[in-house]
């Protein structure tokens, strides 16, 4: 092995099935100067026109990950990180990057490069989707929070959602988004806005124990609780009860309204299934709801309309 050449050493992370790029950790913004083809081929974009940038290039406009945020400390810190994050190819398609970056230092211990192993775990999640049981634990949890992460939680929504319509049963989504919280970021840091994001959804976790009870953080500071049968018939008044319980918290957020504390928005969908109701429709209705409750001057519980589901 000490007889390889460089040149050697190339062609065998070239052949490599697994994309591998290696980024410059001695200049600002941290460029590719290396890039395999197993890399190229699945994120769509050929050598020349990832090296020298950075591979948040591939992020494109979706900016408000968890995973970038995590990947960024590390890389901050010079620590290896392992994320799953939404890349985007040229073309605007979505693929989901599961990746590990390795810090590569020098005999003297300084910090020259970082060293990136990527896979396109896409089809992995689809398959994941057919058996929820088949996603790996660091995918099911949300590392800030320790709730369900979002991919796990879909997965889990579009089961229970399945069976919610050939049972004729009810089901109840309640989202929760903390107001505010990108003027609270501004004014305290992203480490306090973290801090933030943890009490509450700590808050929402102790707030739904029942057995059919779901609970995930969905992104930024938005949350989604799956609730069942009897329990989803009385969502808006356990929002109601969690919206007080995150009030009862006092935690000072100066550009707050008149309260100056920090609160809650809550949209509401529950509803027995229509088998002609897609759960794209239900999230719809969701969402509309929130954008009431958003308009309504926050700190509101907004239950979704008929008309929502549609939209």
């Amino acid at each position: 092995m000490k007889n390889w050449s460089g040149e050697a050493w190339r062609r065998v992370v070239e052949s490599s099935p697994e994309g591998i790029v290696i980024c410059d950790a001695t200049v600002p913004d941290a460029p590719v100067v290396f890039v395999n083809n197993a890399f190229s081929q699945m994120c769509g974009y050929p050598a020349a026109a990832l090296l020298g940038n950075n591979l948040r290039m591939l992020q494109g406009t979706d900016r408000d990950q968890d995973a970038r945020a995590r990947l960024a400390e590390a890389v901050q810190r010079g620590e290896q990180a392992r994320v799953l994050i939404r890349n985007y190819r040229p073309d605007g398609t979505l693929f989901w990057n599961e990746t590990v970056v390795q810090p590569v230092r020098n005999p003297k211990g300084e910090l020259t490069h970082y060293l990136g192993f990527h896979r396109d775990a896409s089809e992995r999640l689809k398959s994941a989707e057919r058996a929820p049981i088949g996603l790996p634990s660091w995918l099911r949890e949300d590392r800030l929070t320790g709730l369900h992460s979002r991919a796990y939680f879909e997965e889990l929504l579009a089961r229970d959602w399945s069976l919610a319509q050939r049972d004729s049963h009810e089901i109840g989504l309640t989202l929760f988004d903390i107001d505010d919280l990108a003027a609270y970021n501004d004014k305290f840091d992203r480490a306090a806005g973290d801090a933030c994001i943890r009490r509450v959804s700590r808050v929402i976790g102790a707030s739904y124990r029942r057995g059919g009870d779901l609970v995930g953080r969905w992104e930024g500071g938005t949350f989604a609780v799956l609730t069942q049968g009897d329990a989803a018939e009385r969502a808006p008044q356990y929002a109601q009860i969690v919206s007080q319980r995150v009030r009862d918290l006092l935690m000072h957020h100066p550009t707050a309204g008149a309260g100056r504390y920090v609160t809650v928005s809550a949209a509401v969908a529950s509803l027995v299934p229509p088998r002609t109701l897609t759960l794209e429709g239900l999230l719809r209705g969701c969402q509309a709801a929130m954008r009431r409750a958003k308009k309504n001057g926050k700190d509101a519980i907004v239950t979704a309309e008929a008309a929502d589901f549609g939209e």
